[in-house]
């Protein structure tokens, strides 16, 4: 009886109502959802991975405010093993869609990179020459490669997205 008194004077300075989202958070809120494009489903693909685009040579890009950021895939780490050196490009270098930036080697083999898109190299990722196990740890995270401009945003189209790549990977085993 004391317990529901106490809980009722305590409820009391609680407002009956949920606050509102303003318009601008509504909209926000709903542009994000529309940009997602993607339904909300039990997944064992990384959260981050469902806003990539990837080629068929295993890279990503994900793009953010006009700048798109290069890593590769979890297939493409997991294949190469252990990542012991990062051979990166320098910022400036200008790139062709598919053109060779540099490459990565492992304890068992060696694979060179290759741009998904064109652009200008803004940014390389500085950490993996200290630890380029960055790559295997988190791939689609701080083991990115490289951060570009986009030349030709028409070329995205023709990139794979999540689901493309999963039916690609599948091709693959057969």
């Amino acid at each position: 009886m004391a317990m529901r008194a106490a809980l009722r004077s305590l409820s009391a300075n609680f407002s009956p109502r949920l606050p509102q989202l303003s318009s601008a958070a509504q909209v926000s809120a709903a542009r994000l959802l529309w940009r997602s494009n993607s339904p909300r489903t039990l997944s064992t693909t990384p959260a981050l991975a469902t806003a990539l685009k990837f080629t068929d040579k295993h890279e990503w890009v994900r793009v953010e405010s006009g700048v798109s950021t290069v890593g590769i895939s979890n297939y493409a780490q997991e294949a190469l093993g252990d990542v012991v050196y990062c051979g990166l490009p320098e910022v400036g270098q200008r790139l062709e869609q598919l053109e060779e930036f540099g490459a990565l080697e492992s304890v068992k083999a060696a694979s060179e990179l290759y741009s998904p898109l064109a652009g200008e190299v803004t940014e390389i990722n500085t950490a993996l020459t200290e630890n380029p196990g960055l790559v295997n740890k988190a791939c689609y995270a701080e083991g990115w490669l490289i951060k570009m401009t986009i030349e030709k945003p028409e070329e995205l189209e023709g990139l794979m997205d999540q689901a493309a790549y999963d039916t690609f990977l599948k091709s693959l085993e057969e």
